[in-house]
């Protein structure tokens, strides 16, 4: 059974940033099939540097080009998730509780789809909030659609 483009094009970014000692945090394709953006997120412990996206850079097109994984022209961004890092896997969830974050989701929970306060991690399927005013809300993991943390200064 063979994999999939998206799926081969997966596996050769986590084997790059796997070797390279660095987290991946979410890549994703975007725009037109002839002017398509390859968008990689990495981070590591104390944050990751200009070499770190250079190196990931030249190593994730090297394989695509040789394994002929996208056949259109690109191009090829890599960065850090930046200060509001985006929270994509339930992993995250737990390991960013105590930070303040932003979330919506795809449909309204006690009719509302917006919402701010303080993570205090995943059980089983729900994501626990505390929201002011409101005291702690259960967010169904599978109903966010974009969750960010907001950076406190």
């Amino acid at each position: 059974m063979s994999i999939s483009k998206k799926e081969a094009i997966g596996v050769i970014i986590e084997r790059v940033t796997k070797r390279e000692g660095l987290e991946l945090v979410h890549w994703e394709m975007t725009g037109p099939r002839h002017n398509a953006v390859l968008r990689i997120f990495i981070d590591k412990d104390g944050g990751i540097t200009h070499s770190d996206c250079e190196t990931v850079s030249h190593q994730v097109s090297a394989l695509l080009d040789v394994e002929d994984a996208i056949a259109d022209s690109y191009l090829l961004e890599v960065s850090s998730p930046g200060v509001d890092r985006p929270l994509y896997k339930r992993a995250d969830y737990e390991r960013f509780k105590g930070n303040k974050v932003k979330l919506k989701t795809q449909q309204p929970v006690n009719g509302q789809r917006n919402f701010q306060g303080r993570l205090l991690g995943i059980e089983g399927d729900l994501v626990k909030l505390e929201v002011e005013q409101k005291g702690i809300v259960d967010i169904a993991f599978e109903l966010i659609t974009k969750a960010n943390i907001e950076y406190e200064f």
